[in-house]
């Protein structure tokens, strides 16, 4: 017997041990009993057909165990308050954090924790597993340990750029519409009636392979006089201010009241405005910068449905037509009165927004039209590597484990938030 194997249920009848001191009925029980079937099932099926079974019992185990520990964990740095709902979470809601923050340290600290860079070439192609690259090697000789870790990064921040602004757009727009109603809200929903008729991934492929090609257009280059990165910094401002500007029309129209309002906040708007697109220019690329636009048009009218739907049902209270006689300015209205009231459901389809939204990414890189080589991204790693599974290779499972995994985890969590928020209790 190893020792990994003998460290690993030493670690299981620990955590089994200090739940039972410490009184947590359930977690000794599952504990214990995930120690009990891996051990029996590692002893029947270590030669047989039940060998994975006991590697997945194992697993689960492990994973319970961990959960167990970060919840703990969290519950020891966090605020009273939130510490007290965080000891009703249950294990997958801890397991879905956990592997969120480990995520998140890797794509935060991916030049730190790689060990090769994101394109180097260290070995000939499809090269084994070994000491230097713990995974093997992709079809050009990259590591794909490294790749991976830089592809966390990449193909994260971009889907959390593009849920970020589809939210603001869409909350944006529901709250408005709830608030103003008549002609907007009209106006509001049968947009987002066009837009929710189109299939998503059909939709995303139609808009990429439009713009797409607008960075190589030579038209486009010849007016820097072919410099490139100029020309790709000048064409991802101009769509980030433009399309900011869309968004600070719904800000001026929810917070300013009269003529005057506009003038003034207008110019903070835009201001602000034009500092985060070029911000957002320099972080990415405009190729990028249009894969983000073009995923939060298309997931902007779910948020927005969502919004109206919840915001139209705090508008019709009392409270509300209390604060409205009260003189109360619109924004007020709905700054104190109706997002408070409504931001438990849109928290939680935050998270479900950001698992479609990455998912999109993935697939369109998956096909070509996403993030594009020699940057790193799951999507396009999966589909790199995916003629050694004709050979029996895992290779293209392992990002597509990394996707697979991350969808579950965030899904873990919104499906706590939305428990939470719907007013039920555990019997």
């Amino acid at each position: 017997m190893s020792i990994f194997v003998i460290g690993f249920y030493t670690l299981l009848l620990a955590a089994s041990t200090a739940a039972a001191y410490f009184n947590y009925r359930q977690a000794f029980m599952l504990l214990f009993s995930l120690t009990l079937v891996s051990f029996v099932l590692g002893i029947i099926g270590g030669a047989g057909a039940l060998q994975w079974v006991a590697i997945c019992a194992g697993l689960l185990a492990l994973s319970a165990m961990i959960s167990y520990a970060f919840r703990e964990f969290l519950i020891l740095i966090v605020s009273d308050n939130l510490a007290k709902e965080l000891r009703t979470a249950p294990l997958t809601a801890a397991f879905g954090m956990f592997v969120i923050f480990t995520y998140a340290i890797a794509a935060i600290f991916a030049p730190m924790i790689a060990p090769h860079g994101e394109a180097e070439v260290i070995s000939s192609a499809f090269a084994p597993a070994d000491q230097n690259m713990l995974l093997g090697a992709d079809q050009l000789g990259r590591d794909m340990f490294s790749r991976l870790i830089y592809g966390a990064r990449n193909t994260i921040s971009l889907a959390l750029v593009g849920t970020v602004l589809a939210f603001t757009l869409g909350a944006l727009a529901g709250l408005l519409a709830a608030v103003r109603g008549g002609w907007f809200d009209q106006a509001m929903g049968r947009s987002a009636d066009v837009i929710m008729s189109i299939p998503s991934l059909i939709f995303g492929l139609l808009m990429v392979s439009i713009f797409g090609s607008l960075p190589t257009n030579p038209a486009w280059l010849n007016l820097f006089g072919g410099n490139a990165g100029q020309a790709d910094f000048v064409l991802g401002t101009a769509m980030m201010v433009f399309f900011g500007m869309l968004v600070g029309l719904l800000v001026l129209a929810t917070i300013a009241e009269n003529i005057a309002g506009w003038i003034v906040k207008g110019a903070i708007v835009l201001g602000i405005v034009v500092l985060i697109s070029m911000a957002m220019s320099t972080v990415f690329n405009s190729s990028e910068i249009i894969l983000i636009l073009v995923v939060s048009v298309i997931y902007s009218p779910r948020v927005y449905r969502l919004t109206r739907a919840v915001a139209g049902n705090v508008v019709v209270m009392d409270y509300i037509e209390a604060a409205r006689l009260r003189g109360e300015r619109r924004w007020y209205l709905i700054r104190r009165e109706i997002l408070p009231n409504s931001a438990a459901p849109l928290v939680a389809e935050f998270g479900l927004e950001f698992c479609f939204v990455f998912l999109l990414i993935s697939g369109l890189s998956f096909l070509g039209l996403g993030i594009q080589p020699p940057t790193a991204d799951w999507g396009s790693m999966v589909k790199e590597n995916a003629t050694l599974i004709s050979f029996g290779e895992i290779t293209p499972l392992i990002p597509a484990a990394a996707i697979a995994l991350l969808t579950v985890a965030v899904n873990f969590v919104v499906d706590w938030m939305l428990f939470r928020s719907s007013g039920l209790k555990e019997q």
